[in-house]
């Protein structure tokens, strides 16, 4: 066989051999979603929902790798380092993504390189809470009181550099006043000591304290977001208490490692996209104070810049950092 006709073999059997794969289908093997945080937790519930939505309508096989700790940079750092070919995604969120690159001294990742956007999923304001016994009636109570007696006030949170600790933060500074931080490991014993009377207010994700708010023990006087909350609808914004353009928001956003195919970012995208617009989807996470959100991957990527510049200037502010 001439030299010539060998390399024409060769030629077609590479042609022939990418042709295949190209053709293969996506995917054709299960799909890990990683969830950085401990199961039945808010970014937990999101990914699951938002898991068991696509595998109904395509089909697809996902597992949901539970992998919490140091603030959610367990999980995401095992995200960066999988092999970018669409078969493992991470459920990132507002913590991971865009405060902790500022708060941790050392990062096992980079936040803004080492990841694709995908999708927004959905976002969650933070609820201002406080006793039902307790004298503040209005976020002007609470400021009135804080500024009569700097420090005296006491504002729980479910950890350092939580966001509802740096919104209580930011909410602190553009009030003017001092409070007394107290941090709490997790949500649970924070939203505890709260109906118990040994803190003032906390500013909690809903699904903290929605049931204590509908049964009468906490009571609600503002969310952190720049609309009412559909579960809340009685409840004002912090802006609408006088603090104009107030807004913070615990996000979720999918995301795979860098360098994954921007095909299969689309695909995902796409997925993702007619998940959350069904019906049923919208309504559970309403139901839960939380507000789905939609785009294409690239406004997942310019939102996620954005929110990492304005949340390492909150964290600079609040003068918070983590080892």
């Amino acid at each position: 066989m001439s030299s010539f006709l060998r390399l024409g073999c060769a030629t077609l059997l590479t042609v022939l051999g990418s042709g295949s794969y190209a053709q293969s289908p996506y995917p054709n093997q299960p799909v890990k979603l990683i969830v950085p945080f401990p199961p039945a937790g808010g970014t937990d519930v999101v990914a699951r929902l938002v898991a068991e939505r696509i595998r109904a309508a395509t089909g697809w096989t996902f597992v949901v790798d539970n992998k919490p700790g140091a603030g959610g940079n367990i999980g995401m750092d095992a995200v960066a380092k999988s092999k970018p070919d669409g078969y493992t995604l991470g459920m990132g969120q507002t913590a991971n993504l865009a405060i902790n690159p500022s708060l941790y001294s050392k990062m096992p990742f980079n936040a803004a390189k080492d990841f694709v956007p995908v999708a927004l999923v959905a976002g969650q304001p933070v609820v201002l809470v406080v006793n039902a016994v307790s004298p503040f009636k209005t976020v002007a109570d609470l400021v009135a009181a804080a500024k009569a007696k700097p420090s005296s006030v006491t504002m729980a949170s479910a950890g350092n550099g939580t966001v509802g600790h740096l919104t209580g933060e930011m909410f602190s500074k553009q009030a003017g006043i001092t409070v007394n931080h107290i941090p709490y490991k997790g949500a649970g014993p924070a939203a505890t000591d709260l109906l118990g009377g040994q803190v003032d207010f906390y500013f909690a994700t809903p699904q903290a304290v929605l049931s204590f708010v509908k049964t009468g023990k906490l009571r609600a006087l503002a969310v952190s977001s720049t609309k009412r909350l559909p579960v809340l609808p009685d409840v004002p914004t912090v802006a609408e208490g006088g603090y104009k353009g107030f807004d913070t928001t615990d996000w979720k956003l999918l995301v795979a490692p860098a360098g994954t195919p921007m095909d299969i970012v689309k695909r995902l995208n796409t997925e993702v996209e007619k998940a959350m617009s069904k019906p049923e989807t919208a309504a559970q996470l309403l139901a839960e104070g939380s507000i789905p959100l939609s785009g294409s991957a690239q406004q997942a990527a310019q939102y996620l810049k954005s929110e990492q510049q304005r949340w390492s200037v909150v964290v600079r502010e609040a003068n918070v950092k983590l080892d």
